[in-house]
């Protein structure tokens, strides 16, 4: 077995900003050695010989390594500070590129193109279709912003103490902008001492009701009646990026199961002053 020249925390560091596995193990065992070839690192780090020159490729391409003209080739590793300003200015890089072709595309006739075939395929979808797993926080989130953003008549949701902070925090401008097209917002939430002021900071724009003390613990969101995104798991048990969510756009469980739910923990709950 590989010595591990890194704790787990370094390794966890090197994950989150965008190197894998294998990755990972040939960036830091290089770092202990300052230079080597591909044969003496793939002995060192436990990667498989036969991926070992990609990775590296690709390390050099993320600017976390350097690749000396030399038989064999040899391979140093850029110093841990300036690897981290490379990877950086790549992951700028690459963001404005992506975003300028999203852009253009965006603008062109391929767009409206596309358009067409949704519509025309959406006639023809079955509601298994048109239901799938939101994974992560992070997505969760992203799917709740298109569902405000399109939503036309309500949006309700119940949520958690923690879910309430967060939907304040990341959506507000949604929330004001939903109920300036007249979309009725309704959020039941546990609402203690500290979260009062969360409350009041979207109170001009959404109804908050208090279901603390009550035996109600999930979430879900429901956007005029039609579509939904229901938590499968405890937000406060589970990690963000473990987060997982159902998404749907079924009439029936949304509007016949969820909305009327809603609406009997809504009648129930208390109004926050």
């Amino acid at each position: 077995m590989p010595k591990s020249v890194a704790s787990q925390k370094v390794m966890d560091m090197l994950s989150m900003i965008g190197l894998n596995s294998y990755e990972r193990k040939l960036y830091v065992t290089l770092i202990s050695k300052g230079s080597s070839n591909a044969g003496a690192l793939s002995e060192l780090s436990g990667v498989p010989r036969s991926r070992t020159y990609d990775v590296l490729e690709s390390l050099a391409d993320k600017g976390f390594v350097i690749l000396q003209n030399s038989k064999p080739i040899k391979y140093v590793a850029v110093a841990p500070r300036e690897a981290l300003e490379r990877a950086k200015n790549k992951f700028k890089e690459d963001f404005e590129n992506a975003t300028d072709r999203i852009e253009r595309a965006r603008k062109s006739d391929i767009i409206k193109e596309l358009e067409e075939l949704f519509e025309t395929g959406v006639e023809t979808v079955s509601v298994a279709d048109l239901t799938g797993s939101v994974k992560g926080r992070h997505a969760m989130h992203q799917q709740l912003e298109s569902m405000l953003k399109k939503a036309s008549s309500h949006v309700y949701i119940l949520t958690s103490e923690k879910g309430l902070e967060e939907i304040a925090a990341n959506h507000s401008h949604l929330l004001k902008n939903a109920s300036k097209r007249g979309v009725r917002v309704r959020i039941a939430a546990p609402v203690n001492a500290s979260g009062e002021n969360t409350v009041h900071s979207i109170k001009g724009f959404a109804e908050v009701r208090n279901i603390k003390g009550r035996k109600i613990d999930g979430r879900f969101a429901i956007a005029d009646g039609k579509e939904a995104l229901v938590a499968l798991t405890h937000d406060e048990k589970t990690h963000p990026t473990q987060d997982t969510h159902l998404w749907t756009q079924s009439d029936h469980f949304t509007g016949s199961l969820l909305q009327p739910m809603f609406e009997s923990i809504w009648k129930e709950a208390e109004a926050v002053n």
